[in-house]
């Protein structure tokens, strides 16, 4: 485990078997810790500098190198669908969004938009499998685990004007 401070507040980073499991802020580790413990059970998280170089990917996507998270591994446990949609974001490209319905379109399951959002916002590893970049059919921004002054920050420093 690792933190770095963030424009959006200390960012949480958590690596299991040189794979991202977790990246989400102090100020929601309660939630991180329930989604943790759901697949591993009791968790004892130890602070570790950069895991694998994880942080200072972030850091670098933090000081515009959009590309920097697109190496890193995944392990985002889930059932099949949750893991078919969180893969699917990475599919956006920085500086771009995408609509719910858009996004469930694009799996192969045009009717399965609410499905597709409550799956976006259990993404346990924020940033990295970019949920921020999903928005409503109108483009609006709902809906972030992070809160949405998170979601409007991540888009405005990828240059999405909303």
């Amino acid at each position: 485990m690792d933190s770095l401070e963030s424009p959006i507040g200390t960012i949480v980073l958590v690596e299991d078997e040189g794979r991202l499991c977790s990246l989400d802020y102090t100020d929601y580790e309660q939630r991180m810790m329930m989604l943790l413990e759901r697949r591993y059970g009791p968790v004892s998280l130890e602070p570790q500098a950069d895991p694998c170089g994880f942080s200072s990917r972030v850091r670098r996507y933090l000081e515009g190198d959009y590309q920097s998270l697109d190496e890193i591994p995944v392990n985002t446990g889930g059932t099949p669908f949750q893991q078919e949609v969180w893969q699917a974001l990475r599919s956006i490209p920085p500086g771009q969004t995408l609509s719910y319905g858009a996004l469930a379109s694009k799996l192969g399951r045009p009717t399965a938009s609410r499905a597709v959002g409550r799956t976006n916002g259990l993404n346990p590893v924020a940033i990295v499998l970019p949920c921020h970049r999903v928005v409503g059919a109108d483009a609006s921004l709902t809906g972030y685990a992070g809160g949405l002054e998170r979601k409007r920050w991540l888009l405005s420093h990828e240059r999405i004007g909303l």
